[in-house]
């Protein structure tokens, strides 16, 4: 005889359904919920990769920009997407929630790519084309062509910002941890997601660049707007399946409030005893409730102590309550101070992502004066160079999985092969790589170049093979499979419970600032090299652009250096713990 189902199995405590009622199990969530939120973030991907990775050659070629405004045009605006999903994970964490967030930025992304595409459809919003027969030379494109454009593009990464800040979190919320069936259909949910947005990418830089090459612009960034729509359409009819969570507030609140009370208390003496400053077991007994891993104090930026100085005068709220921008729980302190240590490594992993931008860029500009044909009648595009990347990544996972990781735990008696800061940094080394293969590919292409005659003809295409740009990218590529994994997993892993989020954003960042780092040392470089001897000329082969590269190098040589002094440095968060006699708390499954 089978035991009754009670209605605690039935109903989930901390979920909802759309009407605000408790949320059922058998109605709501699972496989179906989550395909549909999947859904939109392949298109996302599609969408957003599909208008970044060619459109470099569409502002040189089309809207007649130098090499150096195209290029940062490009890393801006992908900084920009990157840098905005802080603000969607704010938006989203504190006053809309992961549902209307997604909507709501999916909507704004959708407006900013047919803005695009009426842009490429409209003559007079392009400048006329060149015609070098007649001696005129190029138009570049007006303010309100440009305006009109920047304003498409900053709308789309707005829109993009916005819904990746809440894609993966909406999609784990559809699986209750607490139950074992859906815990490892959670599991499968995040392999699934990685999976599409490879999938995205590699449609993204293979269909659709040549759709744009060769079909036109209209055609190309048409079908990214139909995508986008197409998954909203498919995100908003699963709205009656979906399970919601209730509101917890932005973490940010709780390291500003921390930084906030110590400022206030900075002149305060700290007590010797660290069992006089206020923790959470003082909080609960004056009626609080306790949510939180008591954490063991840490003797690094005592100053943050100061925040768990529980003056005198100090009274309490109403409700029993204490203010908390004038006084802070030990724990919320030390939590702060977790975030804290991770920063040294946050500011290191930024210089991967500079050289990462290259291959959305420069690599590309390179392609497009190199002979890219495959046979009599089949020309590569220039921007689907960007699929050996891809490949780098994807032939990356498997060897490091299988090759690497039994080999690594052999020699370094870990499990996992290489730790996460490892991983990231063997991620940089390849990097360096990758940039003193790119100024040696460039210095071949100028000789050819020189050799032939060519150095004059900015459209001339050089007699030499476009596969030897091919190292620089799956160098690149399998640099992103190294750092980008191993970045996720030591922000999800060493930052505190309930900051995964916040901590997924700190991570998004530094790639977000690896491109605005690259448009500032474009700039830097193109100022002060002038017109006479630019290193980044637009036509390349007057320029010197083997001498960015190797700048690149240089500086990524002397960062590398600052983070071997701070992984050295850094002591991961169980290995803390474990040495103060604690257990650290199951915090369900994360995702590697």
């Amino acid at each position: 005889m089978s035991l009754p189902v009670t209605q605690g199995d039935k109903i989930l405590q901390d979920a909802w359904d759309y009407k605000g009622r408790p949320a059922e199990r058998s109605r709501t969530g699972g496989w179906l919920s989550a395909a549909m939120i999947l859904g939109v973030e392949a298109c996302e991907r599609l969408t957003t990769l599909g208008i970044a990775v060619n459109l470099v050659t569409y502002l040189t070629a089309t809207m007649h920009l130098g090499n150096a405004s195209a290029a940062n045009t490009v890393t801006n605006f992908l900084g920009t997407s990157f840098m905005l999903c802080l603000l969607g994970g704010f938006v989203a964490d504190t006053f809309l929630g992961r549902y209307l967030t997604i909507a709501i930025f999916a909507t704004v992304q959708a407006t900013g790519v047919t803005i695009l595409t009426i842009s490429t459809t409209i003559p007079s919003l392009r400048p006329p084309k060149c015609a070098p027969e007649t001696g005129a030379l190029c138009t570049s494109a007006s303010g309100m062509q440009l305006l009109v454009l920047y304003l498409a593009l900053y709308m789309t990464a707005l829109g993009t910002g916005g819904l990746k800040s809440s894609v993966s979190g909406f999609g784990s919320d559809q699986f209750d941890e607490s139950n074992k069936e859906e815990r490892n259909q959670m599991t499968n949910f995040f392999n699934w997601f990685f999976f599409l947005i490879s999938i995205g990418s590699l449609a993204a830089v293979t269909i659709l660049v040549y759709i744009q090459d060769n079909l036109g612009r209209k055609w190309g960034y048409g079908i990214c707007a139909c995508a986008i729509v197409a998954g909203l359409v498919l995100f908003l009819s699963g709205t009656r399946k979906y399970r919601f969570k209730k509101l917890v507030g932005s973490p940010l609140t709780q390291i500003a409030t921390v930084f906030v009370a110590a400022w206030k208390k900075r002149n305060l003496v700290l007590p010797a005893d660290t069992s006089f400053l206020f923790d959470i077991d003082d909080a609960e007994a004056e009626g609080q409730k306790k949510k939180k891993q008591r954490l063991p104090h840490s003797k690094q930026f005592r100053f943050l102590d100061r925040a768990a100085i529980k003056e005198p005068q100090m009274g309490n709220g109403s409700n029993g309550a204490v203010n908390k921008w004038q006084l802070s729980t030990l724990t919320d302190v030390e939590e702060v101070k977790l975030v804290v240590r991770m920063l040294p490594t946050w500011a290191t992993t930024i210089m991967f992502w500079t050289v990462y931008a290259q291959m959305t860029t420069f690599s590309v500009s390179q392609a497009t004066t190199m002979d890219r044909h495959i046979g009599k009648s089949f020309e590569i595009p220039p921007a689907s160079l960007t699929v050996f990347f891809v490949g780098g990544i994807l032939l990356t996972v498997p060897i490091y999985d299988r090759i690497i990781v039994p080999i690594a735990a052999k020699i370094l008696k870990n499990p996992q092969g290489l730790t996460p800061l490892q991983r990231i940094g063997v991620g940089l080394v390849l990097s360096i790589l990758a940039m003193v293969a790119a100024a040696l590919t460039e210095l071949k292409r100028l000789h050819v170049a020189r050799s032939h005659g060519l150095t004059d003809d900015p459209n001339a295409v050089i007699p030499l093979g476009v596969f030897w740009l091919v190292p620089q990218f799956l160098l690149v590529g399998a640099g992103e499979a190294f750092t980008y994994i191993g970045q996720l997993d030591f922000f999800l892993r060493e930052c505190p419970k309930g900051m995964k989020t916040m901590s997924t954003g700190l991570f998004l960042s530094t790639l977000s600032l690896g491109f605005f780092l690259s448009s500032l040392l474009v700039s830097i470089v193109h100022k002060i090299t002038g017109d006479k001897k630019p290193w980044l000329a637009d036509n390349l082969n007057q320029g010197k652009l083997y001498n960015f590269y190797w700048l690149l190098a240089i500086l990524s040589v002397l960062n590398l250096g600052f983070y071997l002094v701070g992984a050295k440095w850094y002591v991961y968060k169980d290995k803390r713990l474990a040495d103060e006699g604690i257990e650290l708390e199951d915090t369900g499954p994360v995702c590697h």
